[in-house]
C-alpha cells in the first residue's frame, strides 16, 4: 500500500538532528519560551520576508489571537463581520466565532478551490472589518484583487497560511507584498509541509503593535510576569517543537520543490476523462505560487474510484467530506445554500504528495488512475 502521508519517513532524515536539540533543550533546562522559540520566531520571520514572528501553540490559536489581537488595538469590535471562503476547513470558521466575531462565507472558484474576489463586494455591508483569506492544498489566492478591494473598503487583511508555507508571487515572496501591514497565521501540525513533533502555530506581520499584543495574549495576557494587561490564554510555542522546527526550516525550499515534480507529472501524466485535475494558477517562471501541500482532484463517483484506488494499494483522503455550513456545530448557517462549495466537498479526493514518494510509486498511482 502506498500510504497518502508517510510522515516516519518524512522525519527520518532529521532523527539525528532532532535528538542533538533534545539535548540542547535538556542541558539548558529552559522548557517554555526559551532560545529555540526566539530563534525560530527570528528564522521564520526572515523565510517569510515580515518583521515580526510569534510563536503559538496551534494554527487555531494563530487566528483567534490575530483577531482578538486587532480588537485589543480598536482595529476590530466584536459583532464586526469577517468574510471566509465557504469551502474552507472549519477551524477558520471557528476561530472567527471564537473571537466575537461573525463570518460571512463566500463561495470559491471552482477552478483553483480558493475565494471568488468577483464576490467579495456583493458580501461587504457597513459591518465588514475583515478578509480572511485561505490559501487551500497550498495555493495562493488572489490577493493583488483582494488587497485593492480591501483598500477600497477600508477592511483588514487576514491570511491563514497553514497549507502555504514557502508559497511566494513572481518567485518573490509574497509575505513581502501587498497589503502593509500584512499578518498571516501558520500551522505547523505534523503533516503541513512544515511540520513539526506535534501541534504548533505561529503569526507573522509587519504590525510591530500587533506582535506586541499577541506576544501578551499567548501567554495569559501577560508582557510582565504576575502582571497582566489583557484576558489572554495559554498558547505559547512549546520550546521542542520550536527547536525541530529550526531543524527543518532550512529543507522547506527543497522539500516543496519535490511536491511540485510530483504534481507537475499528475498533472500531465494523468489522463482520464472521469478525473478533473486541479488548475494552477501559475505566476512566474518556477511556479512558486503553489507548495502543493495536496493534491486534489474531482470525480462525480468519489467513493468508487477511492475504493478502486485502495484495492490497487494506493491510500487517499477527503479533504473535506462536509461543508462547513452544513456541519451541526454551525447550525445557523445550515440553511444557506453554496453550490460550488457543495460540489468541491461531494468530489474531492486527495492523492498521495509528500517528499517522501518515490518516482515510481508516482508512475504506479498515474498508471492505475488512467485505467480507472
Amino acid at each position: 500500500m502506498i500510504p497518502f502521508l508517510d510522515l516516519k519517513k518524512i522525519n527520518e532524515p532529521y532523527e539525528t538532528a532532532f535528538q542533538e536539540k533534545l539535548k540542547v533543550v535538556l542541558d539548558i533546562g529552559w522548557y517554555i519560551l526559551g532560545n529555540e522559540v526566539k530563534e525560530f520566531e527570528t528564522n521564520f520571520a526572515n523565510y517569510c520576508g515580515t518583521k515580526y514572528c510569534v510563536g503559538v501553540g496551534n494554527g487555531f490559536d494563530a487566528l483567534v489571537l490575530i483577531f482578538k489581537g486587532y480588537i485589543q488595538l480598536g482595529k476590530l469590535q466584536k459583532g464586526d463581520e469577517v468574510i471566509v471562503p465557504a469551502n474552507t476547513y472549519i477551524a477558520c470558521i471557528l476561530a472567527i466565532l471564537q473571537a466575537d466575531l461573525i463570518p460571512v462565507l463566500v463561495e470559491p472558484k471552482l477552478e483553483t478551490y480558493n475565494i471568488n474576489p468577483d464576490l467579495i463586494s456583493q458580501k461587504i455591508t457597513s459591518k465588514t472589518k475583515a478578509i480572511l483569506v485561505v490559501h487551500l492544498y497550498g495555493q495562493l489566492a488572489e490577493m493583488e484583487r483582494i488587497n485593492k478591494i480591501a483598500m477600497a473598503n477600508n477592511l483588514l487583511v487576514v491570511e491563514d497560511s497553514a497549507q502555504a508555507h514557502g508559497a511566494s508571487f513572481e518567485d518573490e515572496s509574497s509575505y513581502t507584498q501587498n497589503l502593509e501591514p500584512k499578518t498571516q497565521a501558520f500551522s505547523f501540525y505534523p503533516g503541513k509541509n512544515l511540520g513539526t513533533l506535534g501541534d504548533a502555530g505561529a503569526v507573522t506581520t509587519n504590525d510591530l503593535e500587533l506582535a506586541k499584543v499577541i506576544q501578551s495574549l499567548r501567554n495569559y495576557g501577560s508582557e510582565t510576569k504576575y502582571y497582566n494587561d489583557y484576558v489572554g490564554v495559554n498558547s505559547r510555542l512549546d520550546e521542542l517543537q520550536a527547536a525541530f522546527l529550526n531543524v527543518k526550516l532550512p529543507f522547506l525550499d527543497a522539500e516543496n520543490e519535490k511536491r511540485r515534480t510530483i504534481a507537475k507529472r499528475y498533472l500531465s501524466e494523468i489522463k482520464n476523462d472521469k478525473i478533473t485535475l486541479p488548475t494552477v494558477s501559475l505566476r512566474g517562471t518556477k511556479q512558486s505560487n503553489h507548495v502543493f501541500h495536496l493534491f486534489v482532484i474531482r470525480t462525480q463517483n468519489r467513493l468508487d474510484l477511492q475504493d478502486y484506488l485502495d484495492r490497487n494499494g494506493v491510500q487517499t483522503v477527503i479533504h473535506y467530506p462536509v461543508p462547513p455550513h452544513n456541519q451541526k456545530a454551525l447550525s445557523d448557517w445550515n440553511h444557506l445554500s453554496f453550490p460550488i462549495t457543495q460540489k468541491i466537498h461531494d468530489e474531492v479526493l486527495s492523492l498521495p504528495i509528500s517528499p517522501v514518494l518515490k518516482d515510481d510509486e508516482v508512475g504506479f498511482i498515474i498508471a492505475i488512475l488512467n485505467q480507472y
